[in-house]
């Protein structure tokens, strides 16, 4: 079950990483901060901040399917709901069960909402929970039986030299694994 989560959370971090989560030119970050901290919003660099930011506020990155992206300054008690009303709520495209919206944010926070077709494509992704060995990392290839540092090395330098797998049972070509190891690790392992 945790390698289930591990790989969602791997695929929606990845998903994120391509779709440019707030990739609108925001090279710099310009925080504007008013009266009340629940009102701070992101700026684009047209104002200047109204006072000093101290203790006891948050910095949070709201980004995805949201009106307005951008980092939002909220106090250390806020919730995630309050964030994305501060970056302009939802889009219409937005998967707003993917995100808890009860939770306390953090300091640093990096809050991704989903749009529905990258909830669905993860979903299906992570649904089987076997280990997509083309594009695994080391740790999760570590998660199969019968492997470890070493033959989740080897798979990665492998993969590096001769490009994707184009089955499973191209694993014995990789030096340590023969058959009987092969055999152990089938059913943990897709090639996509």
């Amino acid at each position: 079950m945790i390698e289930k989560w591990k790989g969602f959370l791997f695929t929606v971090l990845w998903i994120a990483s391509i779709a440019g989560c707030g990739n609108r030119n925001d090279t710099y970050l310009d925080t504007f901060v008013e009266e009340k901290p629940s009102e701070a919003v992101a700026g684009n660099g047209e104002e200047e901040p109204t006072e000093q930011v101290s203790g006891g506020l948050c910095y949070v990155y709201v980004c995805g399917a949201v009106a307005k992206p951008g980092v939002y300054v909220l106090s250390e008690n806020s919730r995630v709901y309050e964030a994305i009303e501060m970056a302009g709520g939802l889009t219409e495209e937005a998967q707003c069960a993917a995100v808890n919206q009860a939770e306390a944010v953090t300091d640093g926070q990096l809050l991704y909402v989903p749009t529905v077709g990258e909830t669905e494509y993860a979903a299906a992704e992570a649904s089987d929970g076997r280990i997509n060995i083309n594009t695994a990392t080391a740790e999760e290839l570590m998660t199969i039986p019968g492997v470890g540092k070493a033959k989740a090395d080897s798979i990665i330098a492998y993969r590096e030299e001769h490009g994707a797998f184009s089955s499973a049972e191209d694993l014995m070509n990789v030096a340590g694994i023969k058959e009987g190891v092969f055999n152990r690790m089938r059913d943990y392992i897709k090639v996509n």
